[in-house]
């Protein structure tokens, strides 16, 4: 059983820079066959994939906050990463750490949109921007 555990999340002014880790136990050397995603659920909003990462170094980012957030792996120390710089009140958030397998537990190279369809998921950490 994989487990995901965010941290880093915080109360920042528009403008400000924040940086979310995810830590992952349990998935031993099948770590590096995942695909990573973070999502975020505001209140009363549609939860969405802001950025992902596949096993294979594709990337993906929500439109809204490309050029902004840099998403980061590394497969040694079992651990996803998203910088956030030039953080705006709509970032408001709890950020949601997630991951999959590919297909028969092999190496993931599309990384689903949907946080439902994802094999494990964390608790989040909750990201506040304020004007």
């Amino acid at each position: 059983q994989v487990q995901l555990v965010e941290s880093g999340g915080g109360s920042v002014q528009a403008g400000g820079s924040l940086r979310l880790s995810c830590a992952a136990s349990g998935s031993g050397d099948t770590y590096r066959r995942y695909c990573m995603a973070w999502f975020r659920q505001a209140p009363g909003k549609e939860r969405e994939r802001v950025a992902s990462f596949n096993s294979a170094g594709g990337i993906s980012y929500l439109n809204s906050v490309e050029g902004r957030f840099i998403i980061s792996r590394d497969n040694t120390d079992h651990t996803l990463s998203l910088q956030m710089n030039d953080l705006k009140p709509e970032d408001t958030a709890m950020y949601i750490c997630a991951a999959h397998l590919g297909r028969n537990g092999g190496y993931c190279t599309f990384s689903l949109p949907t946080l439902t369809e994802y094999d494990y998921s964390g608790q989040g950490t909750q990201v506040t921007v304020s004007k």
